[in-house]
Protein backbone atom coordinates (compact mmCIF):
# COMPACT_ATOMS: atom_id res chain seq x y z
CA UNK A 1 0.00 0.00 0.00
CA UNK A 2 1.18 3.90 -1.73
CA UNK A 3 2.35 6.26 2.10
CA UNK A 4 -1.00 8.02 1.23
CA UNK A 5 -4.48 6.78 0.21
CA UNK A 6 -7.77 8.19 -0.39
CA UNK A 7 -9.52 6.99 2.74
CA UNK A 8 -6.15 9.71 4.72
CA UNK A 9 -7.57 12.41 2.30
CA UNK A 10 -11.15 11.86 3.55
CA UNK A 11 -10.28 11.54 7.35
CA UNK A 12 -8.12 15.28 6.97
CA UNK A 13 -11.10 16.49 5.31
CA UNK A 14 -13.02 15.79 8.31
CA UNK A 15 -10.16 16.92 10.98
CA UNK A 16 -10.07 20.42 8.61
CA UNK A 17 -13.51 20.92 8.14
CA UNK A 18 -14.61 24.32 9.71
CA UNK A 19 -11.22 25.45 10.74
CA UNK A 20 -9.82 26.34 6.72
CA UNK A 21 -11.66 27.52 4.15
CA UNK A 22 -13.08 25.72 1.47
CA UNK A 23 -11.77 28.35 -1.04
CA UNK A 24 -13.19 29.62 -4.42
CA UNK A 25 -13.05 27.13 -7.20
CA UNK A 26 -14.21 29.37 -10.40
CA UNK A 27 -13.59 29.47 -14.16
CA UNK A 28 -11.61 32.70 -15.42
CA UNK A 29 -12.85 33.81 -18.61
CA UNK A 30 -10.76 36.58 -19.49
CA UNK A 31 -7.67 34.32 -19.19
CA UNK A 32 -9.15 31.07 -20.67
CA UNK A 33 -9.82 33.30 -23.73
CA UNK A 34 -6.63 33.98 -23.82
CA UNK A 35 -5.23 30.71 -23.33
CA UNK A 36 -7.93 29.24 -25.48
CA UNK A 37 -8.98 26.94 -22.70
CA UNK A 38 -11.50 26.94 -20.08
CA UNK A 39 -9.30 27.81 -16.78
CA UNK A 40 -10.37 27.37 -13.31
CA UNK A 41 -8.51 28.78 -10.52
CA UNK A 42 -8.81 27.44 -6.98
CA UNK A 43 -8.08 30.09 -4.39
CA UNK A 44 -5.92 28.79 -1.70
CA UNK A 45 -3.97 32.56 -1.60
CA UNK A 46 -7.63 33.40 0.13
CA UNK A 47 -6.66 31.05 3.25
CA UNK A 48 -6.02 32.87 6.84
CA UNK A 49 -2.45 32.35 6.39
CA UNK A 50 -2.51 32.97 2.38
CA UNK A 51 -1.32 29.70 1.62
CA UNK A 52 -2.38 25.85 1.20
CA UNK A 53 0.02 25.04 3.29
CA UNK A 54 -2.10 25.08 6.57
CA UNK A 55 -4.08 22.30 5.35
CA UNK A 56 -1.09 19.20 5.54
CA UNK A 57 0.32 21.23 9.00
CA UNK A 58 -3.02 21.21 10.81
CA UNK A 59 -4.09 17.50 9.98
CA UNK A 60 -0.05 16.45 11.67
CA UNK A 61 -0.39 18.72 14.04
CA UNK A 62 -3.60 17.34 14.94
CA UNK A 63 -2.46 14.23 14.98
CA UNK A 64 0.69 15.33 17.40
CA UNK A 65 -1.83 17.02 19.96
CA UNK A 66 -3.68 13.65 20.02
CA UNK A 67 -0.24 12.09 21.26
CA UNK A 68 0.66 14.28 23.76
CA UNK A 69 3.38 16.31 22.37
CA UNK A 70 3.74 19.66 23.47
CA UNK A 71 6.29 21.59 20.91
CA UNK A 72 6.86 21.46 17.67
CA UNK A 73 9.31 22.26 14.96
CA UNK A 74 9.46 23.13 11.26
CA UNK A 75 12.12 24.82 8.50
CA UNK A 76 9.85 26.57 5.64
CA UNK A 77 10.71 29.31 3.44
CA UNK A 78 7.69 30.64 5.00
CA UNK A 79 3.98 29.34 3.98
CA UNK A 80 4.58 26.07 5.66
CA UNK A 81 5.75 28.17 9.02
CA UNK A 82 3.03 30.12 9.05
CA UNK A 83 0.40 27.08 8.66
CA UNK A 84 2.55 25.98 11.38
CA UNK A 85 2.41 28.69 13.38
CA UNK A 86 -1.29 29.68 13.21
CA UNK A 87 -2.68 26.41 14.16
CA UNK A 88 -0.03 25.69 17.00
CA UNK A 89 -0.94 29.15 18.69
CA UNK A 90 -4.70 27.66 18.35
CA UNK A 91 -4.31 24.53 19.83
CA UNK A 92 -1.58 25.73 22.15
CA UNK A 93 1.88 24.16 21.43
CA UNK A 94 4.87 25.93 21.22
CA UNK A 95 6.36 25.81 17.84
CA UNK A 96 9.85 26.99 16.74
CA UNK A 97 10.56 27.62 12.86
CA UNK A 98 13.70 27.75 11.12
CA UNK A 99 14.10 30.04 8.20
CA UNK A 100 16.17 30.57 5.59
CA UNK A 101 18.35 33.86 5.90
CA UNK A 102 16.78 35.35 2.63
CA UNK A 103 12.74 34.81 3.49
CA UNK A 104 10.52 37.72 2.33
CA UNK A 105 10.50 39.97 5.80
CA UNK A 106 6.84 39.85 4.84
CA UNK A 107 7.01 36.10 6.09
CA UNK A 108 9.08 35.82 8.56
CA UNK A 109 6.87 39.00 10.49
CA UNK A 110 3.50 37.15 10.00
CA UNK A 111 5.21 33.90 10.98
CA UNK A 112 6.41 35.74 14.58
CA UNK A 113 3.08 37.22 14.63
CA UNK A 114 1.40 33.90 15.05
CA UNK A 115 3.64 33.43 18.26
CA UNK A 116 6.61 31.47 16.30
CA UNK A 117 9.67 31.30 17.60
CA UNK A 118 11.96 32.37 13.93
CA UNK A 119 14.75 31.15 13.45
CA UNK A 120 17.06 32.71 10.24
CA UNK A 121 19.77 29.88 9.36
CA UNK A 122 20.96 29.08 5.97
CA UNK A 123 21.06 30.24 2.45
CA UNK A 124 18.24 27.86 1.28
CA UNK A 125 15.50 25.55 2.45
CA UNK A 126 17.80 22.42 3.17
CA UNK A 127 20.35 24.26 5.02
CA UNK A 128 17.41 25.23 7.34
CA UNK A 129 15.74 21.57 7.37
CA UNK A 130 19.05 20.41 8.56
CA UNK A 131 19.14 23.03 11.39
CA UNK A 132 15.72 22.22 12.28
CA UNK A 133 16.33 18.64 12.78
CA UNK A 134 19.14 19.76 15.22
CA UNK A 135 17.04 21.88 17.11
CA UNK A 136 14.52 18.97 17.20
CA UNK A 137 16.92 16.69 18.60
CA UNK A 138 18.34 19.36 21.24
CA UNK A 139 15.22 20.78 22.56
CA UNK A 140 12.90 17.25 22.15
CA UNK A 141 10.46 18.67 19.82
CA UNK A 142 8.25 17.16 17.00
CA UNK A 143 9.60 18.15 13.56
CA UNK A 144 6.88 18.56 11.24
CA UNK A 145 8.07 17.85 7.50
CA UNK A 146 6.60 20.48 5.49
CA UNK A 147 6.02 18.11 2.34
CA UNK A 148 7.18 14.31 2.69
CA UNK A 149 4.90 13.46 5.66
CA UNK A 150 1.31 11.04 5.00
CA UNK A 151 -0.25 13.43 7.65
CA UNK A 152 1.07 16.80 5.61
CA UNK A 153 0.20 15.06 2.29
CA UNK A 154 -3.27 14.41 3.06
CA UNK A 155 -3.98 17.53 4.55
CA UNK A 156 -3.00 19.76 1.44
CA UNK A 157 -5.12 16.76 -0.74
CA UNK A 158 -8.41 17.96 0.58
CA UNK A 159 -7.28 20.89 -2.13
CA UNK A 160 -8.30 18.27 -4.98
CA UNK A 161 -11.49 17.17 -3.26
CA UNK A 162 -12.85 20.36 -2.94
CA UNK A 163 -11.87 21.51 -6.56
CA UNK A 164 -13.87 18.49 -8.39
CA UNK A 165 -16.74 18.89 -5.94
CA UNK A 166 -17.21 22.45 -7.10
CA UNK A 167 -15.97 21.74 -11.05
CA UNK A 168 -16.71 18.35 -11.77
CA UNK A 169 -15.94 18.87 -15.64
CA UNK A 170 -12.17 19.32 -15.11
CA UNK A 171 -9.93 17.20 -17.11
CA UNK A 172 -6.85 18.61 -16.47
CA UNK A 173 -4.61 19.97 -13.31
CA UNK A 174 -1.73 21.73 -13.16
CA UNK A 175 0.05 22.09 -10.15
CA UNK A 176 2.96 23.41 -8.65
CA UNK A 177 5.49 21.73 -7.83
CA UNK A 178 8.78 21.96 -4.64
CA UNK A 179 8.91 19.29 -2.55
CA UNK A 180 6.20 17.63 -4.00
CA UNK A 181 3.41 17.24 -0.83
CA UNK A 182 0.31 19.53 -2.83
CA UNK A 183 0.57 17.74 -6.09
CA UNK A 184 1.02 14.19 -4.22
CA UNK A 185 -2.19 15.18 -2.18
CA UNK A 186 -4.44 16.50 -4.96
CA UNK A 187 -2.91 13.64 -7.33
CA UNK A 188 -3.57 10.99 -4.61
CA UNK A 189 -7.63 12.37 -3.76
CA UNK A 190 -8.06 12.88 -7.79
CA UNK A 191 -6.94 9.54 -9.12
CA UNK A 192 -9.44 7.81 -6.74
CA UNK A 193 -12.34 9.22 -8.35
CA UNK A 194 -11.64 10.59 -11.69
CA UNK A 195 -8.83 8.44 -12.67
CA UNK A 196 -8.96 9.84 -16.47
CA UNK A 197 -7.38 13.56 -15.38
CA UNK A 198 -4.25 14.47 -17.23
CA UNK A 199 -2.22 16.26 -13.92
CA UNK A 200 0.90 18.43 -14.87
CA UNK A 201 3.53 19.33 -11.94
CA UNK A 202 5.17 22.70 -13.06
CA UNK A 203 8.58 23.62 -11.42
CA UNK A 204 10.66 26.28 -11.93
CA UNK A 205 13.37 25.82 -14.11
CA UNK A 206 15.69 27.27 -11.65
CA UNK A 207 14.78 24.33 -8.88
CA UNK A 208 14.53 21.22 -10.68
CA UNK A 209 14.85 18.92 -8.31
CA UNK A 210 11.77 16.78 -8.54
CA UNK A 211 11.95 16.96 -12.16
CA UNK A 212 15.18 15.50 -12.60
CA UNK A 213 14.60 12.77 -9.74
CA UNK A 214 11.37 11.71 -11.88
CA UNK A 215 12.80 11.74 -14.76
CA UNK A 216 15.62 10.84 -15.02
CA UNK A 217 17.09 14.27 -16.32
CA UNK A 218 20.20 16.56 -15.08
CA UNK A 219 18.83 20.02 -15.39
CA UNK A 220 21.10 22.35 -13.55
CA UNK A 221 20.28 24.15 -10.16
CA UNK A 222 20.09 27.79 -9.72
CA UNK A 223 20.31 30.02 -6.42
CA UNK A 224 17.64 31.93 -6.06
CA UNK A 225 13.66 32.61 -8.14
CA UNK A 226 11.42 34.85 -7.60
CA UNK A 227 9.29 31.37 -6.57
CA UNK A 228 10.96 30.90 -3.06
CA UNK A 229 7.97 28.31 -2.11
CA UNK A 230 8.66 25.95 -4.24
CA UNK A 231 12.67 26.30 -4.31
CA UNK A 232 13.66 23.24 -3.09
CA UNK A 233 16.78 21.38 -3.79
CA UNK A 234 16.37 17.94 -2.23
CA UNK A 235 12.50 16.08 -3.22
CA UNK A 236 10.97 14.12 -0.59
CA UNK A 237 11.28 10.38 -0.96
CA UNK A 238 7.43 9.62 -0.15
CA UNK A 239 6.02 12.33 -2.60
CA UNK A 240 8.82 11.47 -5.00
CA UNK A 241 7.37 7.96 -5.19
CA UNK A 242 3.76 9.33 -5.06
CA UNK A 243 4.57 11.63 -8.10
CA UNK A 244 6.19 8.65 -10.28
CA UNK A 245 3.14 6.78 -9.90
CA UNK A 246 0.00 9.71 -9.80
CA UNK A 247 1.64 12.05 -11.96
CA UNK A 248 1.54 12.40 -15.74
CA UNK A 249 4.07 14.65 -16.38
CA UNK A 250 6.15 17.18 -14.99
CA UNK A 251 7.50 20.86 -16.80
CA UNK A 252 9.73 23.54 -15.99
CA UNK A 253 8.90 27.25 -16.29
CA UNK A 254 11.29 30.36 -16.46
CA UNK A 255 11.49 33.33 -14.31
CA UNK A 256 9.74 35.64 -16.97
CA UNK A 257 7.05 33.53 -17.53
CA UNK A 258 6.33 33.47 -13.52
CA UNK A 259 6.66 37.10 -13.27
CA UNK A 260 4.14 37.48 -16.30
CA UNK A 261 1.54 35.10 -14.65
CA UNK A 262 1.52 37.29 -11.52
CA UNK A 263 0.80 40.66 -13.51
CA UNK A 264 -2.22 38.58 -14.96
CA UNK A 265 -3.58 37.29 -12.55
CA UNK A 266 -3.33 40.79 -10.65
CA UNK A 267 -4.51 42.91 -13.27
CA UNK A 268 -7.43 40.13 -14.71
CA UNK A 269 -8.40 38.57 -11.79
CA UNK A 270 -7.49 41.40 -8.95
CA UNK A 271 -5.94 38.68 -7.32
CA UNK A 272 -2.57 38.77 -5.46
CA UNK A 273 0.17 35.32 -5.85
CA UNK A 274 3.19 34.65 -5.24
CA UNK A 275 5.73 33.15 -7.62
CA UNK A 276 4.88 29.45 -6.28
CA UNK A 277 0.92 30.59 -6.68
CA UNK A 278 1.63 31.65 -10.39
CA UNK A 279 3.45 28.48 -11.34
CA UNK A 280 0.31 26.48 -12.69
CA UNK A 281 -0.49 29.44 -15.02
CA UNK A 282 3.12 30.16 -16.52
CA UNK A 283 3.41 26.31 -17.92
CA UNK A 284 -0.13 27.68 -19.72
CA UNK A 285 1.59 30.66 -20.64
CA UNK A 286 5.00 29.11 -21.94
CA UNK A 287 2.88 25.82 -23.49
CA UNK A 288 -0.47 27.33 -24.55
CA UNK A 289 -0.95 24.79 -27.59
CA UNK A 290 -1.13 22.21 -24.98
CA UNK A 291 -4.18 23.20 -23.23
CA UNK A 292 -6.28 24.12 -25.97
CA UNK A 293 -9.89 23.45 -25.33
CA UNK A 294 -9.31 21.43 -22.31
CA UNK A 295 -10.89 22.16 -18.90
CA UNK A 296 -7.75 23.20 -16.70
CA UNK A 297 -7.80 23.50 -12.85
CA UNK A 298 -5.04 25.57 -11.23
CA UNK A 299 -4.38 25.96 -7.63
CA UNK A 300 -2.83 29.48 -6.40
CA UNK A 301 -1.57 28.34 -3.68
CA UNK A 302 0.34 31.39 -1.95
CA UNK A 303 -0.34 34.84 -1.38
CA UNK A 304 2.61 35.77 0.39
CA UNK A 305 4.78 38.18 -2.06
CA UNK A 306 7.33 40.72 -0.58
CA UNK A 307 6.25 44.29 -1.58
CA UNK A 308 9.10 45.50 -2.90
CA UNK A 309 9.77 42.05 -5.13
CA UNK A 310 6.12 42.73 -6.52
CA UNK A 311 6.59 46.14 -7.33
CA UNK A 312 9.33 45.38 -9.37
CA UNK A 313 7.92 42.63 -11.18
CA UNK A 314 4.71 45.08 -12.21
CA UNK A 315 7.27 47.20 -13.35
CA UNK A 316 9.40 44.53 -15.81
CA UNK A 317 5.76 43.20 -16.44
CA UNK A 318 4.80 46.87 -17.41
CA UNK A 319 8.05 46.61 -20.07
CA UNK A 320 6.86 43.72 -21.15
CA UNK A 321 3.53 45.02 -22.55
CA UNK A 322 5.08 48.35 -23.91
CA UNK A 323 3.37 50.25 -21.06
CA UNK A 324 6.77 50.91 -19.63
CA UNK A 325 9.35 52.34 -22.47
CA UNK A 326 12.69 53.94 -22.65
CA UNK A 327 13.29 56.18 -25.33
CA UNK A 328 17.26 57.71 -25.97
CA UNK A 329 16.58 61.09 -27.64
CA UNK A 330 19.82 62.75 -29.22
CA UNK A 331 19.58 66.75 -30.04
CA UNK A 332 21.73 70.46 -30.08
CA UNK A 333 21.91 71.42 -26.61
CA UNK A 334 20.19 75.26 -27.14
CA UNK A 335 17.83 76.72 -25.00
CA UNK A 336 14.21 75.47 -25.31
CA UNK A 337 14.87 71.87 -26.61
CA UNK A 338 13.91 69.85 -24.06
CA UNK A 339 10.46 71.43 -23.72
CA UNK A 340 10.47 70.81 -27.26
CA UNK A 341 10.93 67.20 -27.08
CA UNK A 342 8.56 66.87 -24.01
CA UNK A 343 5.57 68.25 -26.25
CA UNK A 344 6.41 66.48 -28.89
CA UNK A 345 5.71 63.05 -26.66
CA UNK A 346 2.92 65.03 -24.74
CA UNK A 347 1.61 65.45 -28.63
CA UNK A 348 2.00 61.81 -29.39
CA UNK A 349 -0.17 60.84 -26.15
CA UNK A 350 2.44 59.32 -24.36
CA UNK A 351 2.96 60.61 -20.45
CA UNK A 352 6.99 61.53 -18.93
CA UNK A 353 7.74 59.06 -15.69
CA UNK A 354 11.28 59.74 -15.49
CA UNK A 355 13.57 62.46 -17.45
CA UNK A 356 17.75 62.18 -17.27
CA UNK A 357 19.65 65.02 -19.27
CA UNK A 358 23.17 63.51 -19.85
CA UNK A 359 25.99 65.99 -21.37
CA UNK A 360 28.61 64.77 -19.32
CA UNK A 361 28.57 60.96 -19.90
CA UNK A 362 26.69 61.53 -23.80
CA UNK A 363 28.54 59.60 -26.30
CA UNK A 364 27.46 62.46 -28.86
CA UNK A 365 29.51 65.70 -29.80
CA UNK A 366 30.11 68.41 -26.98
CA UNK A 367 27.74 70.88 -28.88
CA UNK A 368 24.53 67.73 -28.33
CA UNK A 369 22.55 66.97 -25.58
CA UNK A 370 21.04 62.85 -24.98
CA UNK A 371 18.11 62.82 -23.39
CA UNK A 372 16.66 59.42 -21.83
CA UNK A 373 12.86 59.30 -21.23
CA UNK A 374 11.12 56.47 -19.10
CA UNK A 375 7.42 56.80 -20.82
CA UNK A 376 3.99 55.49 -19.39
CA UNK A 377 2.55 54.08 -22.83
CA UNK A 378 -0.24 51.92 -24.20
CA UNK A 379 1.46 49.25 -25.93
CA UNK A 380 4.44 48.54 -28.60
CA UNK A 381 2.60 50.22 -31.16
CA UNK A 382 2.44 53.19 -29.36
CA UNK A 383 5.92 53.40 -28.30
CA UNK A 384 7.24 53.14 -32.39
CA UNK A 385 4.40 55.88 -32.63
CA UNK A 386 6.27 58.09 -30.14
CA UNK A 387 10.05 57.64 -31.40
CA UNK A 388 8.60 58.30 -35.47
CA UNK A 389 6.96 61.32 -34.36
CA UNK A 390 10.33 62.45 -32.24
CA UNK A 391 12.61 61.50 -35.42
CA UNK A 392 9.88 63.31 -37.58
CA UNK A 393 10.08 66.73 -35.54
CA UNK A 394 13.97 66.28 -36.49
CA UNK A 395 15.52 64.69 -33.25
CA UNK A 396 17.46 61.38 -33.28
CA UNK A 397 15.32 58.87 -31.21
CA UNK A 398 15.25 55.26 -30.78
CA UNK A 399 13.38 53.00 -27.98
CA UNK A 400 15.98 50.82 -25.90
Amino acid sequence: MAAVEYADIEAAAGRLAGHVLDTPCVESRTIGQILGAQVFLKFENLQFTASFKERGALNKLCALVQQGVAGVVAASAGNHAQGVAHHAQRLGLRAVIVMPVHTPTVKVERTRGFGAEVVLHGETFDEARDRALEIAAEQRLEFVHPFDDPLVIAGQGTIGLEMLRAQPELDTLVIAVGGGGLISGIATAVRAVRPDIRIVGVQTARFPAMVNAVKGTQHPQGLTTIAEGIAVGQPGEITRALIAERVDDLVLVDEGDIEQAIVMLLEIEKTLVEGAGAAGLAALLKEPERYAGRKVGLVLCGGNIDPMLLSAIIGRGMVRAGRLARIRVGARDTPGVLARITTVVAQAGANIDEVHHQRAFSTLSAQNVEVELVLQTRNPRHVADVVQALQAAGFGAQAY
